[in-house]
């Protein structure tokens, strides 16, 4: 998919009906089982088989990129993977050596309430229209009704930072009020603009304050 910003991954569709790649998104944090010594891990986006890593421990920060191989991230010596994307098993293995930890996976951050509301766009490149809204947004979980192209759709999104995706589509907002969806059509990718819909007497109010 296009890239929309640093933090947006590009989890393919294929992927995700099969692996559920996205439940390895997020801040895993946790202990080593035989020195209960702190780790964590970081899977900032994934980028097909390449995933953006933070790897603390020791006291100390690896960033890099790793390697994803189905349900599963390896960055160096280190393995993860996830099953219901809030407890991952953790290994490290060098030279026959191994220690494992369990990881959790932290709470997620605000920026999920600001994709709340009703998205509309239309993009004069592509001539392709949008329309979505964002029901409810719970942990990672976001009930989402949508239509492209005048057809309708509606279902469960996942929710990563300041992003939906929801089958062929991902849609992204960083301050809550306009944002992209890209929509994915065989091999090809098309961005819509979309702004966030405000009742008017929302706006009315706002007015009134100003």
């Amino acid at each position: 998919m296009t890239t929309i910003s640093s933090t947006t991954s590009q989890i393919s569709p294929a992927s995700e009906r099969v692996y559920h790649q996205s439940n390895l998104l997020g801040d895993w944090k946790g202990t080593w089982t035989n020195t209960s010594q702190p780790v964590e891990f970081k899977v900032i986006n994934i980028r097909g088989d390449k995933a953006q890593i933070e790897y603390t421990h020791d006291g100390h920060t690896e960033r890099g990129l790793g390697d994803v191989n189905g349900a599963t991230i390896t960055f160096g010596n280190v393995t993860i993977g996830t099953r219901n994307g809030s407890v991952a098993a953790f290994e490290f293995s060098v030279a026959g050596a191994k220690k494992t930890a369990t990881l959790n996976k932290q709470a997620a951050t605000a920026d999920q309430n600001k994709l709340v509301g009703t998205w509309n766009g239309f993009s004069t490149s592509n001539g392709k229209s949008a329309s979505f809204t964002v029901k409810s947004v719970n942990g990672r979980d976001a009930v989402v009704s949508w239509s492209v192209d005048g057809v309708a759709h509606q279902g469960t999104g996942t929710v990563y930072k300041n992003t939906v995706m929801f089958g062929r589509a991902q849609v992204t907002s960083d301050d809550g009020k306009t944002g992209t969806v890209v929509l994915q059509v065989g091999n090809q990718s098309f961005p819509i603009p979309v702004t966030k819909y405000v009742p008017p007497s929302t706006s009315t109010a706002v007015n009134r304050l100003a």
